[in-house]
């Protein structure tokens, strides 16, 4: 029986059968080698098939345009950025990604105007496996709709979910130490809603059988399926109805723009910048002032080790210490090694 047997008869088992806590560990098991038999499935694909979409990033992040044929993404893409993505009547226009550069409040945002998806893409119809692997390195994934398709955000959702892309959410928190003998040794900081035998039999589909476990969240057999496999992607997403213009609609959980008349791109600016949680630094050299006119932009979580890669690679080799005045530190002028986090607003200075 080959993989895609396999994986057909467990969907339909896990199908059939009622889930309670009575069945919990016996659906836990099959979901996980549900998941387990489709990873081995697309490295089997992967080996015989090569990618022909890739994206080059450029600029402080990069931002992936995703949505069905004909909603308008090239016309984002040209209103944001000034882009020169092909703008038609008829489906499938774009036929590899076209990006753009939106400079905002300092920052250098590339957006990637992809090629559509259509309903099935992750199993690979329309060359949507391509696509849907490209975006896997985008900072914030822009899901773009018009006010006639509205039901196809869930559908890209769902797409993206079934490549391994997970929105806005965080990785879930377990360590897992695997060991040589002892058994499973599983731990937990928080009360568990799935019980230990189902996380055993999960852990044992993905062939550890010796390790010590800690779940620090309350983890659903899903969440902990996304752990053990090790391909997932956590990506923030913004949803945008396109065309307001044309009719306007109910929607609530995103924006509502028309990149035809300009509507709500302001809005939309800022909350790409919002969600990819920039964050400002300035440059002192040392023995010098500031210079507070050029910020340099970063991310949430950036070290200084960051600057020193923006700044040049011999930075990081010849580092001594650097400097720090802001938020990040105890006292101004701190001295602090090139693991240090900075802080919003922080003031640098490089010692080699």
């Amino acid at each position: 029986m080959d993989l895609l047997q396999q994986i057909r008869l467990l969907e339909e088992e896990i199908k059939r059968t009622p889930y309670n806590k009575a069945t919990e560990h016996h659906v836990g098991r099959l979901k996980a080698k549900l998941a387990r038999l489709k990873e081995e499935l697309e490295k089997e694909k992967a080996k015989s098939t090569r990618q022909t979409i890739s994206i080059k990033k450029e600029g402080d992040a990069t931002v992936a345009l995703v949505g069905f044929p004909s909603v308008g993404k090239s016309s984002l893409l040209n209103a944001l950025t000034g882009a020169k993505s092909e703008v038609a009547d008829y489906d499938f226009t774009t036929t590899k990604p076209v990006p753009g550069i939106l400079e905002y409040k300092h920052a250098i945002i590339q957006l990637i105007d992809m090629p559509g998806i259509v309903e099935g893409a992750a199993s690979g119809r329309g060359r949507g496996k391509e696509v849907l692997s490209a975006v896997r390195i985008a900072d914030l994934i822009v899901i773009v709709a018009d006010v006639f398709r509205l039901d196809s955000i869930e559908v890209v959702k769902r797409e993206l979910h079934e490549s391994g892309i997970r929105l806005d959410q965080k990785p879930p928190d377990v360590l897992i130490r695997k060991k040589d003998r002892g058994g499973l040794k599983i731990n937990s900081t928080v009360p568990l809603s799935i019980d230990l035998k189902t996380i055993a039999e999960i852990l044992k589909e993905y062939r550890i059988h010796n390790a010590d476990v800690l779940i620090r969240e309350d983890i659903t057999v899903e969440r902990l399926i996304d752990a053990l496999s090790g391909n997932r992607v956590y990506v923030p997403s913004i949803t945008v109805v396109n065309k307001i213009d044309l009719m306007d609609v109910e929607f609530e959980g995103g924006i509502k723009v028309s990149a035809e008349k300009g509507i709500n791109l302001d809005l939309l600016k800022e909350e790409i910048y919002r969600k990819l949680k920039f964050i400002k630094v300035y440059l002192k050299p040392p023995g010098k002032k500031a210079d507070m006119d050029k910020p340099m932009i970063l991310r949430e979580g950036a070290t200084v080790a960051d600057v020193c890669k923006k700044l040049h690679k011999d930075f990081v080799e010849n580092f001594k210490y650097a400097r720090i005045w802001g938020k990040s530190v105890k006292f101004e002028g701190q001295r602090v090694g090139i693991d240090h986090v900075l802080c919003d607003n922080d003031v640098v200075s490089i010692y080699t």
